[in-house]
């Protein structure tokens, strides 16, 4: 979903880097042709990650496929934990590079418990990319597609349907890398919070739920909330003002405001009850887990990080070592991710070839869902990554 104006990104890379429709590691070699051949054409660059990130961006690229759309060319590129333990970086600077030039990211997971920077962090190459791309908008959509994902009684389909929106390159994480650690009894990391960047995302968040207010039957008022902790932190206290400021521009849109550990309560026993919600980075990545558990568990969470000239998109779980090729992961959050990828690109570029395309691939995983022996283990069943995967791809026909 881009906010700002469309901007031409599509950029040619060389041919040797060039893989329409064909299968790269992974890839079923079934799928070495599309189908509904189009005019457009994206490049997307893949970055597959450690544990079971290769899994789900395989499935994600099986769907991409079946439901057809414009044309992609794929390249894949190293990343992640084991890319450090063969090269000595993370995130190598070529792949840095194919990023900048591609007109979208797609991203399985990167890191790895056991491998650690001396300093004791963790390699998170996917939030690296987020600083370096200025991918700002952390976008979590967070939606219930059947009674039996939810550990609160009463929700159905469709009940729980709201956007967690995280401010990607500030707040705590602004830290990442600059933290001070003193003689080993003393270590400090700093919450940066400016304008600018506030209102950057503040405005996203209004303008998505102008969105989401004018896509829905009946067009009722948006509600943004602003999450915050103004009443003890003065960077908190300034988030919340710049949120009130940018607010008095969208007298149509509900703006409220919610105490970060007030809105995990509220999240618990009242999720129906929100639209958009706008936090500073860490609240964000606290939250964004806590929401996904209303909706089966990470594997059914989306996302996409949204930078005014790039955007990455990825599932919001981690690499799951515990499970890694054991073919059980869930697919789902992976593959709506990629949907979210068609979604953008279509509003960047105005290609509605691209939004058929999206719209596609959330049906099959609505249809998919519909059945309650689809499902991987984490969600009640026994399915196979790659079985899921096939099944929302042969719904996608």
């Amino acid at each position: 979903m881009q906010i700002s104006e469309s901007q031409d990104l599509y950029r040619r890379v060389d041919d040797t880097e060039e893989r329409p429709y064909r299968c790269f590691r992974g890839l079923p070699s079934e799928l070495l042709e599309r189908n509904q051949p189009s005019m457009s054409s994206y490049q997307i660059a893949v970055l597959k990650g450690d544990g079971i990130g290769p899994d789900v961006v395989d499935e994600a690229l099986r769907v991409l496929d079946a439901a057809g759309g414009p044309v992609l060319s794929f390249s894949e590129h190293p990343s992640g934990a084991d890319c450090y333990k063969e090269t000595g970086d993370p995130l190598p600077e070529a792949s840095v590079e194919a990023c900048r030039q591609a007109d979208a990211v797609l991203l399985g997971a990167m890191g790895l418990p056991d491998v650690r920077w001396p300093d004791g962090t963790e390699m998170r190459p996917q939030v690296d990319l987020r600083f370096l791309l200025d991918l700002y908008a952390g976008l979590r959509p967070i939606y219930l597609y059947t009674a039996d994902h939810c550990p609160l009684k009463g929700y159905g389909p469709g009940d729980i349907d709201f956007v967690l929106l995280r401010e990607n390159v500030e707040g705590l994480f602004a830290s990442m890398n600059g933290g001070i650690q003193l003689r080993g009894e003393m270590a400090v990391d700093s919450m940066v919070i400016t304008r600018t960047g506030t209102e950057r995302i503040v405005r996203y968040a209004f303008e998505l739920a102008q969105q989401r207010s004018g896509a829905r039957s009946g067009n009722p008022p948006g509600r943004v909330t602003c999450v915050d902790k103004a009443n003890i932190f003065r960077s908190m206290a300034f988030f919340r003002q710049i949120f009130d400021e940018v607010g008095t521009g969208y007298p149509a849109i509900t703006a409220d405001h919610a105490y970060v550990d007030a809105m995990a309560l509220y999240l618990v026993r009242q999720p129906q009850t929100y639209d958009v919600l706008v936090a500073e980075n860490m609240f964000g990545d606290i939250l964004s887990d806590l929401a996904a558990g209303l909706v089966g568990g990470l594997g059914m969470a989306p996302s996409g990080d949204i930078g005014e000239d790039a955007a990455v998109f990825q599932p919001v779980h981690g690499t799951a070592p515990d499970i890694a090729g054991q073919g059980v992961a869930n697919p789902v959050g992976t593959i709506l991710s990629a949907a979210m990828m068609w979604r953008w690109l279509g509003h960047r570029h105005d290609d509605e070839e691209a939004l058929a395309a999206a719209a596609r691939i959330e049906d099959a995983v609505r249809l998919v869902l519909a059945d309650k022996k689809a499902a991987t283990p984490d969600i009640g069943g026994t399915m196979k990554t790659h079985e899921l995967g096939q099944a929302i791809a042969a719904a996608c026909n």
